[in-house]
């Protein structure tokens, strides 16, 4: 199980989707056995759950169909076979043989379509189709739930004697009924039944009259209810059969309970197997219901790769509402280990970090996710999440407080197989103090070599990640025009906060947005406009990249299919050219053999027409062979050339990488010594510092409005503090 508090389960809404998944589990056993479900660090497990639920819903979408596993809970009565001497009720026998059918119906089904479902057949190997207990079982109790006639000889008989004492009675009634009838000793409704017995409405005052046992009278006591003698004694006699009725039925009952004591460990078995398919399925209805897949799964290095991703609550919620969800594409990496996510308030950044980390838990509870095919994914051992507000009233800890507290937790169990997730980083305190605090943090994460995804506003932490090498920025798009979110994660730069704009555009006066502009650093407005400036810059590019590639890609189609009929005419001219050729030569031979003919009917002699037509068939034949061979030659001299010039493209290659590992190091040797007050500035930038301090290979760069830390390797020297050497 992960090593995760369960406050980051409740963060990630883990619960909410394991009741909608519980939904489809046609159990009450199976819905239970949902909500217990964690997810698991034993990667072998895991993907064998995936595997198993990836085959079940393949099921839904072809002819072989997986049977119905429907079953009744068994458990109870397993505990009663354990116990010596004890007997099942009938309805249990009628369960035990349903759910043996059903197992092996499925038995049946994935030994036949186990080249379709070898996970799943995985699961019914150790079952087999047991052919004993529902004969066994319909051999004793028949299809409306009773002890057949036949299922001893004692109880044939007693039965036996039971309808036909019940005929007795029957004829006896009748007598009576029909004498007193006659002497009007009857009441007009003549006859009742009282504790299931038939007894005869006598009218009160004809009472004595009438022999037998008083069973009751109506209320108004004008009616006395009296069971004949005669048919008195043969129902105590009936009565007595039924109990020696009872007492063979529990003795047929006790011996086919002894009948199913040894397959205890079967139905044990069997049960297990029907319960995890019942989980199974409802995974795999989910998925269906979510389009889950099962995503290529990276075992010898961690990688997170969603294409398309949605999150499944966000996605069920929009499809009841009738909205659209927007997909996010993620990438987590060796070389992008850590993506800082920027941009404004309502733009989906808190949505992206809980939809990677929720997908995450998924996965690794053996459900599938709604990402595109081509998505990739890794198991973590832990999962860390700070996300929301913290604050604990029980504890009297502030928001600030709880999330340091946390941080403290973060930095005891963070390392290479860790995914952390932080909403808000360094949020809660002074900006500028904890925003230091946030970044020496998440410097000590970076080291740890974890994996995570954090949102910020602070800029310190946007250009932390634009410094180290396996740190990334990412934000999600905001339309500069209508000034409205387009739920779009950008991977590679950070993203403004939009703050002026998005209060403008919610009506704020124009004289509070300037006064606040005055109120902070220049350096900070012109940071953000320059970043808000890079984010437009880059939208105009992707559509601008768009449009081309949709171009270059009809230029393409249309090359591809002029170069498709040019080889098609120049095939059908090869083609017409070898016919015409062909016809040529038949004409020839047709007009050479047509003089031998003539020659022939005028000197009438055989053995020169012979010797002409040999002499014509070898020519042929001759012309034949010289073509075939000039055909081979023209092949091999083909396959030299382009040997030849595969050779030369190597000699090219090998000379212009020797030639750029020589500027390379020409280029190291010529690189000035940087020292503390150099003017510098980061190869890929504009903006122009001071070093403060320089420490481990890393300097200390003053840029006016802040200071950042950046490695010597990615700074540039613009003007020395003196007069170099």
């Amino acid at each position: 199980m992960l090593s995760i508090p369960e406050k980051s389960l409740e963060d990630l809404e883990y619960n909410e989707v394991l009741k909608q998944c519980a939904d489809f589990a046609i159990t009450p056993m199976g819905k239970e056995r949902i909500y217990l479900l964690k997810p698991l660090t034993d990667s072998a497990v895991v993907l064998n759950d995936l595997q198993k639920t990836s085959e079940y819903k393949a099921s839904f979408d072809n002819e072989n169909r997986i049977p119905n596993h429907g079953f009744d809970d068994l458990s109870p009565y397993f505990k009663l076979l354990k116990i010596e001497n004890s007997v099942l009720e009938l309805e249990a026998f009628r369960n035990l043989a349903r759910n043996t059918e059903t197992t092996n119906t499925l038995v049946r089904f994935l030994e036949k379509f186990k080249t379709y479902y070898p996970t799943l057949y995985g699961c019914s190997e150790s079952l087999y189709e047991e052919k004993e207990i529902k004969p066994t079982v319909d051999g004793v109790i028949d299809r409306f739930g009773e002890v057949r006639n036949d299922a001893s000889e004692a109880l044939f008989s007693i039965r036996k004697q039971i309808q036909q004492l019940r005929g007795k009675i029957s004829s006896s009634f009748n007598k009576a009924l029909s004498q007193f009838g006659n002497a009007d000793y009857l009441d007009d409704i003549r006859e009742s039944v009282i504790e299931n017995r038939r007894v005869l409405a006598v009218k009160a005052m004809h009472r004595r009259k009438v022999k037998g046992a008083i069973m009751g009278s109506s209320k108004t006591g004008s009616i006395v209810f009296i069971e004949p003698e005669a048919t008195n004694a043969q129902t105590r006699e009936l009565k007595n059969l039924e109990f020696e009725e009872g007492e063979e039925i529990k003795k047929i009952l006790s011996k086919l309970t002894d009948f199913f004591r040894p397959y205890l460990p079967y139905l044990e078995l069997q049960h297990s197997f029907l319960l995890e398919l019942d989980i199974i399925h409802a995974k795999a209805r989910y998925a269906q219901e979510i389009g889950g897949l099962l995503p290529e799964i990276i075992e010898d290095q961690k990688q997170i790769i969603y294409k398309n991703a949605y999150h499944p609550l966000l996605l069920q919620s929009h499809k009841l509402e009738g909205k659209v969800t927007h997909p996010q594409d993620i990438e987590l990496d060796s070389d992008n280990r850590i993506v800082v996510i920027s941009g404004p308030n309502a733009g989906g950044k808190s949505i992206t970090l809980k939809t990677v980390g929720l997908l995450q838990l998924l996965l690794q509870s053996g459900m599938l996710i709604p990402v595109h095919e081509r998505s990739k994914a890794s198991f973590f051992d832990n999962i860390l999440t700070d996300i929301g507000d913290n604050q604990s009233i029980e504890n009297h800890l502030s928001t600030y407080s709880y999330r340091l507290k946390n941080m403290k937790y973060f930095l005891r169990k963070c390392n290479s197989n860790t995914l952390f997730l932080i909403d808000e980083f360094g949020t809660g305190s002074d900006p500028e103090l904890g925003g230091a605090l946030a970044e020496v943090m998440l410097e000590d994460f970076y080291e740890r070599k974890a994996f995570g995804l954090i949102t910020t506003h602070y800029s310190n932490l946007k250009a932390l990640a634009n410094e180290l090498p396996a740190m990334v920025n990412a934000n999600m798009q905001f339309d500069n025009k209508t000034l409205e979110p387009v739920f779009k994660l950008v991977m590679g730069e950070a993203g403004s906060s939009f703050t002026f704009e998005v209060a403008q555009k919610n009506g704020l006066p124009f004289n509070l947005i300037n006064r606040a502009k005055k109120k902070i650093e220049r350096g900070k407005v012109r940071f953000d406009a320059t970043i808000a400036k890079l984010q437009k810059e880059r939208s105009a590019m992707m559509k601008t990249g768009q449009s081309l590639k949709e171009k270059e890609s009809k230029v393409k189609s249309e090359s591809d299919r002029m170069e498709n009929m040019n080889a098609k005419l120049k095939a059908k001219l090869t083609s017409y050219q070898e016919l015409f050729d062909h016809n040529q030569r038949m004409i020839v031979l047709g007009n050479k053999l047509n003089e031998l003919a003539e020659r022939y009917f005028t000197n009438n002699k055989k053995r020169p027409l012979i010797a002409e037509l040999l002499r014509l068939v070898e020519t042929e034949n001759a012309k034949r062979k010289r073509k075939t061979a000039a055909v081979s030659k023209k092949e091999r001299e083909e396959k030299k050339k382009l040997n030849e010039e595969v050779k030369q493209d190597l000699v090219k290659v090998r000379r212009e990488k020797k030639k750029e590992k020589k500027e390379n190091k020409i280029v190291e040797k010529a690189k000035p010594k940087l020292a503390v007050g150099d003017q510098v500035r980061l190869f890929d930038g504009r903006s122009v510092g001071s070093i403060d301090a320089i420490e481990k290979q890393k300097a200390i760069v003053n840029y006016g409005a802040f200071t950042t830390q950046v490695s010597l390797d990615l700074l540039e020297l613009v003007q020395a503090v003196k007069k170099r050497k």
